[in-house]
């Protein structure tokens, strides 16, 4: 069983730069919004509802079998979504994420073999203790610490918890697909993943562009070498990891290669 940093989830989780805004664009115009903390809330228990649903359709063959993650199970996905928003809730009362990157590997393998009515009591459950949690009075400024030393502001961990419910819906393999996420998040995510790799040595200068809104990411520079078209949903996979860039034209030079940080 492969570490669950591999390229694909680390890719799309683990922002090493603090942000309290996020970017809207729209054509080469932008501008910054305050994150709103209480509304991806919302968005986070909207998510999660539709994934339990979806997900109780199953059957406890369906959740031993692969899931669309290298060598995780459905059951690993469930399994991970459920000790996450309880590793989100230590982050935001301000302990460890987790005890250790061992700990949280054995934990995942541990649950992942469980049967489907356990699997969604567990997220649903700690889904709510992530909501209460949230729900609490706090300083949303403040920083806190997620794992492998990655900082971020709380306001964001909401949003972080967001990207975990709706990738991983889509990792399951049951029918929901990049398409079917929610206009907002998808933009969201790709501004979020492009600050990733913005100031990489590695990436060439980049602009994405889904034909209405842009936005740019690798190594500083006057101007793009690279420009990168598609539709969001494919935008979004090629970022996170979920899709090889096929449904993507390349302006500049060839589909550039994005490592892991």
């Amino acid at each position: 069983m492969p570490d669950a940093t591999t390229e694909p989830i680390a890719r799309a989780f683990d922002l090493r730069h603090s942000f309290t805004t996020f970017t809207q664009r729209c054509g080469e115009a932008s501008v910054s919004t305050m994150i709103d903390h209480a509304r991806d809330l919302v968005s986070v228990r909207e998510a999660t509802d539709r994934l339990l649903t979806a997900a109780a359709k199953l059957d406890n063959a369906a959740v031993a079998e692969p899931s669309r993650l290298p060598g995780w199970s459905r059951g690993h996905v469930l399994a991970h979504l459920a000790r996450n928003a309880d590793a989100l809730v230590n982050v935001l009362e301000g302990r460890p994420m987790y005890v250790s990157g061992t700990a949280r590997n054995a934990d995942i393998e541990a649950d992942a073999p469980r049967p489907l009515d356990v699997q969604l009591t567990d997220v649903r459950e700690s889904a709510a203790r992530f909501q209460d949690t949230g729900a609490a009075p706090a300083d949303w400024s403040r920083t806190v610490e997620l794992r492998n030393g990655v900082t971020d502001a709380a306001a964001r961990v909401p949003f972080r918890r967001w990207v975990e419910v709706e990738l991983h819906h889509v990792d399951l393999g049951i029918g929901y697909e990049l398409e079917d996420l929610p206009a907002e998040f998808v933009e969201r995510e790709i501004d979020f993943l492009a600050q990733r790799f913005t100031g990489h040595p590695e990436v060439p200068p980049t602009r994405l562009t889904d034909g209405t809104r842009a936005w740019s990411t690798g190594r500083e520079a006057g101007a793009a070498e690279v420009t990168v078209r598609g539709s969001a949903p494919d935008l979004l996979g090629w970022l996170a990891g979920r899709r090889d860039g096929a449904g993507l034209t390349v302006e500049g030079g060839s589909l550039p290669s994005l490592p892991p940080l």
